[in-house]
């Protein structure tokens, strides 16, 4: 079942951001946009590339209203010597939040049981705490953070103009298409 246009459930989970630890939960999501990032764990190879990536495009999440979330199965206290200890990891400057119960990895269905580890799913959320786009990716595939960005951008615009809709490859700028009936076979 997919989780597009569902309301992200009730959690509780702790994160490292700005060199404290903070309490992150579903109300944490309201009031503005999220990108919550699922990673399998701290101190792998792929991981901190994401990481790096998200903090390079990190200013432009903000001006887009989005707040980026990265979530392991790892604890809190592993992602703050991560911060320390990784220079890519280190640029980051958003929650880093642990998931050791696997309550957000089952929730996202991003779980793999038999590892106890995440797969890479990128969430854009809403400011009502609403799924609007998601995509799962093998672990062996690291993602691409403008991917993340473009896509923030087309679900704030069809939000807030009703009625359109952005096309393939649309960026921020170009044209949108209203759907009719004049429009269909002639596209």
């Amino acid at each position: 079942m997919s989780l597009i246009n569902k309301q992200v459930q009730p959690f509780k989970a702790n994160a490292f951001h700005n060199g404290k630890f903070i309490e992150v939960t579903e109300k944490s999501l309201h009031g503005h946009w999220s990108v919550i990032v699922f990673m399998p764990a701290a101190f792998t190879f792929n991981c901190p590339t994401e990481v790096e990536d998200a903090a390079e495009n990190y200013a432009e999440f903000q001006a887009n209203g989005a707040e980026v979330y990265i979530v392991t199965t790892d604890t809190h206290f592993s992602h703050k010597v991560w911060h320390e200890t990784s220079p890519a990891v280190g640029k980051a400057t958003f929650p880093l939040v642990g998931d050791p119960t696997h309550q957000l990895t089952r929730a996202f269905d991003v779980h793999i049981d038999e590892e106890g580890l995440a797969l890479r799913g990128t969430f854009i959320v809403n400011p009502e705490g609403v799924i609007k786009a998601y995509e799962i990716h093998d672990n062996a595939i690291a993602r691409d953070m403008k991917e993340a960005l473009r896509k923030l951008k087309a679900a704030k615009y069809v939000a807030e103009h009703p009625g359109e809709v952005c096309p393939a490859k649309w960026q921020q700028g170009a044209h949108t298409i209203k759907p009719s009936l004049d429009l269909v076979g002639k596209i």
